[in-house]
C-alpha cells in the first residue's frame, strides 16, 4: 500500500534540542497516528514540518510521490487539511463561514462555493453538534465550542490526510469522546489517514492503531500501536514512571504517583 505521508531521513533541531534524527516515517491509508512525547520535545515542531508549514533543514517529506516543498500552498491543501494547536477566533466570522472556507482549497481561483460545498459544510456542522450555533460570530463561542467549529472546517476540507495538533483542547469528557470518535470515521479509510497530538495515553491507545514517540536527544519510536505500548518504553519517553493496567476493556496508563 503506497504511503500518503513520507519522510526520508528527516532530522530536526530547536535550538540545543534534537527532535528527531534520521526519521523514516510512512503513513498508510486506513491507519491513525498518534505522535507522543514528553512537553517541549518538539511534537509541534513535527507537525509542522509535516504538514510542509516550515522548511526542512535535514532530510525531505513527500505526500504521496510528491516532495512537499515542491508544491503550492493551494496543492497541498487539497491532500493535507491541519489542525493547529492554538484556536483562532478570526475577524467576527461566523460558524459556517469559517467552516465553508475549508472547500476553498477545492475551488478555481475567483470561484464562490456551491451547493455541494454548502451541504459539505452543514453536514460537519450537524456532526460536530454546532447546528445551532451555524450563524454565531466566533467571538460568541466558548474554547470548546470554537475547538469543534475548527475540528468541523478541517473534515469539511475534505483531505486524504489529516494532521491535529492537540484536538481535544478546551473539550469536555463527553466531546472528546465524540470527537476522537467522528475523526476515526471521517479521517481513517481506505483513502485517509490521520496523525494528531495528544497527550492522555488511554484516548491515544483507543483512537490510534499506530503511535510515533518522540523520546528526546533525537530518538523515535514508530510502528503499531501494541508494539509500542510498553511501561519501559514510555516511562524513558516521559521521563517518569508509567504503569499498565490490564482490563477487560483493554489497558489502562496512568503516572505512578
Amino acid at each position: 500500500m503506497s504511503c500518503l505521508l513520507r519522510t526520508r531521513a528527516l532530522s530536526l533541531q530547536i535550538a540545543d534540542t534534537q527532535v528527531c534524527n534520521d526519521m523514516q516515517l510512512c503513513i498508510e491509508p486506513g491507519q491513525s497516528w498518534a505522535l507522543l512525547g514528553r512537553n517541549g520535545i518538539g511534537k509541534t515542531t513535527l507537525l509542522h514540518h509535516l504538514a510542509g508549514l516550515r522548511a526542512n533543514a535535514g532530510g525531505q517529506v513527500f505526500l504521496g510521490a510528491n516532495d512537499i516543498s515542491g508544491l503550492q500552498p493551494r496543492e497541498r491543501a487539497r491532500q493535507v487539511a491541519v489542525l493547529l494547536q492554538h484556536s483562532n477566533r478570526g475577524f467576527g466570522a461566523s460558524v459556517l463561514e469559517t467552516v465553508l472556507s475549508g472547500r476553498h482549497p477545492h475551488l478555481e481561483r475567483l470561484a464562490w462555493e456551491d451547493s455541494d460545498d454548502l451541504a459539505i459544510a452543514e453536514g460537519c456542522i450537524a456532526a460536530c453538534g454546532l447546528a445551532t450555533l451555524s450563524s454565531r460570530s466566533l467571538d460568541t463561542l466558548s474554547g470548546g465550542e470554537l475547538r469543534r467549529v475548527e475540528i468541523a472546517r478541517l473534515l469539511t476540507q475534505q483531505c486524504p490526510l489529516a494532521l491535529l495538533d492537540e484536538p481535544l483542547n478546551h473539550l469536555d469528557f463527553g466531546h472528546q469522546a465524540a470527537m476522537l470518535r467522528l475523526l476515526g470515521e471521517h479521517c481513517v479509510s481506505a483513502g485517509r489517514a490521520m496523525l494528531m497530538v495528544i497527550h492522555d495515553l488511554n484516548a491515544a491507545y483507543r483512537a490510534c492503531n499506530h503511535w510515533l514517540i518522540l523520546s528526546g536527544a533525537g530518538r523515535w519510536h514508530a510502528g503499531p500501536r501494541d508494539a509500542l505500548a510498553d511501561p519501559a518504553l514510555l516511562t524513558a519517553a516521559f521521563g517518569h514512571p508509567v504503569q499498565r493496567i490490564e482490563t477487560d476493556d483493554g489497558p489502562l496508563f496512568q503516572p505512578h504517583l
